[in-house]
């Protein structure tokens, strides 16, 4: 459906979750990965995966996420992970969602650019911010894996 997923965890949590053809891919730091496919961590991962793909709707939270950024990055991903299952929302309304944590506004870029840096695809649902209108933007697997993915949640676009 949207090709080989890549996971990386400290042993106790998911740090990153890489599509196929991912941009934001460090080829650099994977050579210091050393594979251990039997984690637990992987396991839970793995069965959370199957789950979503099955078209059912695992929640995030019982995952064991290892989120890792700046203040207001960590502030735009914990909105991401607030975005129900087979829904959308624009980078300007994910803007007021922050401002209205934080108490600063903040621009739909900045939040743009705190998504395009979501280290864990599809767990952290980045793929569920579209730009003004609905229009599919940015994604680090690519549009058309954004587009399966909003559509293996029902999502109807355009």
């Amino acid at each position: 459906m949207i090709g080989t997923l890549t996971l990386a965890s400290d042993g106790e949590r998911i740090l990153h979750c890489w599509f196929e053809h991912d941009r934001n891919w460090d080829a650099d730091a994977a050579k210091t990965y050393v594979r251990k496919d039997d984690l637990p961590v992987f396991d839970i991962a793995r069965h959370w995966l199957r789950r979503y793909f099955a078209g059912e709707k695992p929640d995030p939270s019982e995952l064991p996420l290892g989120l890792v950024g700046t203040p207001f990055r960590m502030v735009v991903w914990g909105q991401l992970l607030r975005i129900p299952y087979g829904q959308t929302v624009t980078y300007g309304e994910l803007a007021e969602r922050v401002a209205s944590q934080t108490g600063r506004r903040t621009s739909a870029r900045a939040v743009g650019g705190a998504v395009g840096h979501n280290p864990i695809g599809v767990m952290v649902p980045c793929h569920r911010v579209v730009g003004s209108g609905g229009s599919l933007t940015g994604f680090a697997g690519g549009i058309e894996v954004k587009a399966r993915l909003l559509a293996l949640e029902g999502v109807k676009m355009g």
